[in-house]
């Protein structure tokens, strides 16, 4: 097993209001009630605490998730980045992301995140809909979230993730694409277009809404995928879209299992150890409360366990085969640790059925096989018809990424 690149996601778990299909660790503050100073050092010990293990790796990105981040001062940030960076070596023009909501105290914010390093936002739109975003509780409107692509763009932010999605209550086509036509002519580098789910443990999950049905939520996508192609959005991921070049470097980093360090409450990580040839995951206390106190010592890790190669081969899957350029042979080798020929039956049983093509040394997924995700992963199961779930929730948080 090869060294794999690194990077660092941080979690920042409060929001003025917990909306009501969102399934993240995040909790509702007022935004002067959350002890940002506490926290922030928080942080800084459980880095300490987990330096030794990344010791000598550079570091390829940052993603600042939450929550609402943008809820934290740029002195906060500020502070943050410097011990990291007083710590750390990042790789040249490293990525580092900032997710924001679009309040108006939070956009005017957006010059001094830029001044301190951050050089990527992921603004939450949802909708530029005013209706929509009442039903989705969020605490913003259209103006004002497109206000908020404005200001960091004039603030010197080049680099703009901005999430919609579809499938909203009671929404119709002709709505759906108003909101992608609109997020396509705010001028942003990538959109994280993405069905609305209903997800356990939310709001929604306990009084579901009237969503569209299936057949309608089916002619969104087609209609939307088409919109963002002829508009210059390549297609990447399943859920992810972006101009030429403005790929989000630090999703990709996940889907191309790579590794990464997660700080913060609930963070969960992945770290890779060339020298035992093992792959961890683990997951971090999600109370804040509870983090903070057991920040910087072993207790601050509420699970924790090494993939086996079964895990291996199947969470590789669950990521590369997210990607519409899939994976290069060798990487499968180099990141897993384990031989091609060890999913050979499974690529030739996926080919059969139309849903992976192999050409050069490279494996993608199809159309089809992007379609039907699900069924495309059960040919690299052990156990044929055993559930397909999410690798972990931060697998899902970058860019609001679903599966």
């Amino acid at each position: 097993m090869h060294a794999v690149p690194l990077s660092l996601y941080i979690h920042l778990p409060w929001c003025i209001r917990k909306c009501p299909y969102c399934d993240f660790n995040s909790h509702a503050t007022e935004q002067a009630a959350f002890p940002e100073q506490d926290y922030i050092a928080a942080l800084i010990r459980d880095l300490d605490f987990d330096l030794p293990r990344i010791q000598g790796r550079e570091i390829h990105s940052i993603f600042i998730g939450g929550g609402t981040p943008s809820l934290f001062s740029p002195q906060a940030l500020q502070s943050l980045l410097e011990a990291i960076l007083s710590r750390l070596t990042l790789v040249a023009n490293a990525e580092i992301t900032l997710e924001a909501n679009p309040g108006t105290v939070e956009a005017a914010r957006f010059e001094a995140y830029r001044q301190i390093g951050i050089n990527r936002l992921s603004i939450g739109i949802q909708s530029f809909n005013d209706q929509m975003l009442q039903r989705l509780g969020r605490i913003h409107n259209a103006a004002t979230a497109r206000e908020a692509i404005t200001i960091a763009q004039a603030a010197g932010f080049e680099r703009i993730n901005i999430d919609l999605m579809y499938g909203l209550p009671q929404q119709t086509q002709e709505q759906a694409m108003a909101d992608l036509l609109q997020g396509i002519e705010a001028a942003t580098t990538h959109l994280s277009w993405y069905q609305l789910t209903i997800e356990p443990n939310t709001v929604f999950y306990k009084h579901p809404p009237s969503v569209p049905e299936e057949e309608l939520i089916w002619t969104m996508q087609q209609s939307g995928q088409h919109l963002l192609a002829v508009s210059g959005f390549q297609q990447y991921e399943i859920s992810a879209y972006a101009k030429p070049e403005q790929q989000c470097r630090h999703n990709l980093n996940y889907w191309q299992f790579g590794d990464y360090l997660g700080l913060g409450a609930g963070a969960h990580g992945k770290l890779s150890d060339t020298n035992t040839d093992s792959i961890t995951r683990y997951v971090r206390h999600r109370l804040p409360d509870r983090y903070m106190q057991l920040a910087g010592h072993a207790g601050v890790i509420s699970e924790s366990r090494m993939l086996t190669r079964e895990d291996r081969v199947l969470e590789f899957m669950m990521n590369a085969l997210r990607l519409t350029n899939g994976f290069e042979h060798r990487q499968f080798t180099e990141r897993t640790g384990l031989s091609l020929d060890s999913i050979l039956p499974a690529i030739e049983k996926a080919t059969r059925k139309g849903w992976l093509q192999t050409q050069a040394n490279r494996t993608r997924p199809t159309t089809s096989g992007l379609d039907f995700l699900n069924d495309l992963l059960q040919c690299f199961m052990l156990e044929p018809g055993a559930a397909v779930h999410s690798v972990s929730s931060q697998d899902r948080h970058a860019d609001s990424l679903k599966l």
